[in-house]
């Protein structure tokens, strides 16, 4: 069941691991996934290689020199840039075929600079236990990229 294509962007990722489980989640849900340097490991690193199985050669993956290039060569595509804190919701935005899911690095989240690129498509995962400050980046990955198959599969918000 493809799907008109979403893109996945990660901004500067630190965690092989993270990004390597996120490439899994990109090939089985036919998402582009974007890294944008600079990375925190080598896409030879055995961690990354290893949490994306043997789907890496399901995987459309660009791989972009900066903020810039990236933004350069995608100038149609909407961006919607998921962060920590009092954001609207991510279920409260309406997803489209060939949207691009934002996110930043596991430490330090995405640049002011990189979100004011588009002040009003920034959303956040809640996070209810306020002793939480933030989610394992696959994990958010996963629940944004699901909730707009969900909206574009299914036709609902």
């Amino acid at each position: 069941m493809e799907h008109q294509g979403l893109g996945v962007v990660l901004v500067a990722p630190q965690i092989p691991q993270n990004t390597g489980n996120i490439a899994r989640i990109c090939a089985a849900t036919f998402s582009e996934l974007h890294l944008v340097k600079p990375l925190g490991f080598s896409l030879e690193d055995a961690a990354l290689r290893r949490a994306g199985l043997d789907y890496w050669k399901e995987v459309r993956l660009f791989l972009w020199e900066g903020w810039d290039h990236f933004t350069a060569a995608n100038p149609r595509k909407r961006l919607l840039f998921f962060e920590t804190g009092t954001y609207p919701p991510y279920f409260t935005a309406s997803f489209a075929p060939g949207d691009m899911l934002v996110f930043g690095r596991e430490t330090k989240g995405l640049s002011q600079r990189i979100l004011s690129f588009s002040p009003h498509f920034i959303y956040s995962i809640p996070i209810l236990n306020g002793k939480v400050r933030s989610l394992n980046l696959a994990n958010c990955v996963s629940i944004v990229l699901y909730e707009a198959l969900r909206q574009i599969l299914l036709g609902k918000k």
